[in-house]
């Protein structure tokens, strides 16, 4: 009898014992986490009641995945929907170009390009003509003389579509400048427009996809910049501030920055200027 109490009291102290050694370490771990910005020329600032987001993905990678699902049209099927010349249309899949009047773009246009395109062609008279340019041909047909005269028209615009292609051969100098015409079938708007109503729509549906698919805590820093997270299951983990911009003087910042939680211990994280998305570089 007496054997059997002493065993029974070395079985609950051993149960107390195991129990006592798993509250001693934790199946969770903690985050501790100081943000601060450092302005140019000035010293860091605390990041101060400002709300940080623990996500078990990357919200970098979470835009991305939301772009690829709601992507712009293709290069070249965008090109397609331009309501300019086939030949335009043709030059531009055959060039990395989009922006018409960006600077040097007339050193991607030939004489061959400015005789064939109709839209080079006429930037290119545009920017010559009416004594601009020396020498440059003037056409001896008008539109009187296509009704009344067509054949003497037509022999006309030829000599002169002769006498300007000779011209921009000998003098391919004058193609520079022409840009400064091609603003009004410049594809780079369209393009443009299309990139920024899509990056608003990711801009404004990411915040609630990173925080109901992948938000396990969040936490607002003190005045000190100062914020700590208990309870986290142990794994893989990104702090950040999804789309949202932690200021101070002329720095505007984000961070989605990995860490590691371990069962039963503290990770402790500084967050600056060095580990921080720069907001000046993000798209519009």
């Amino acid at each position: 009898m007496r054997k059997t109490a002493l065993f029974a009291l070395s079985l609950a102290l051993c149960a107390f014992c195991f129990a006592n050694g798993l509250r001693a370490q934790s199946p969770t771990g903690r985050l501790e986490f100081l943000a601060r910005v450092t302005p140019t020329g000035a010293r860091p600032e605390p990041v101060r009641e400002f709300t940080f987001y623990i996500l078990t993905k990357s919200y970098t990678e979470i835009v991305k995945e939301m772009e690829d699902k709601d992507p712009i049209p293709p290069r070249d099927e965008f090109i397609d929907t331009l309501k300019v010349s086939p030949e335009l249309k043709t030059w531009l899949k055959e060039h990395e170009i989009l922006d018409l009047t960006m600077p040097d773009v007339d050193k991607a246009i030939t004489p061959d390009d400015v005789m064939h395109v109709p839209e080079f062609k006429a930037a290119y008279e545009r920017s010559n003509s009416g004594g601009v340019t020396d020498g440059f041909p003037k056409p001896k047909y008008n539109d009187a003389e296509k009704t009344e005269h067509p054949d003497k028209y037509e022999k006309h615009k030829q000599e002169y579509v002769a006498a300007l292609k000779k011209f921009v051969q000998t003098h391919p100098q004058t193609i520079a400048g022409m840009e400064l015409e091609l603003d009004a079938v410049n594809p780079q708007k369209k393009w443009a427009a299309l990139e920024n109503q899509q990056h608003k729509r990711i801009q404004r549906t990411a915040p609630d996809t990173a925080q109901i698919k992948f938000m396990v805590a969040k936490a607002d820093t003190d005045l000190e910049g100062h914020a700590s997270i208990s309870g986290l299951v142990p794994g893989s983990y990104w702090i950040s501030t999804l789309n949202l911009n932690a200021a101070s003087g002329d720095m505007r910042l984000r961070w989605d920055v990995p860490i590691v939680i371990q069962a039963g211990q503290t990770v402790r994280v500084e967050l600056t200027n060095l580990n921080a998305i720069d907001a000046h570089g993000e798209k519009p």
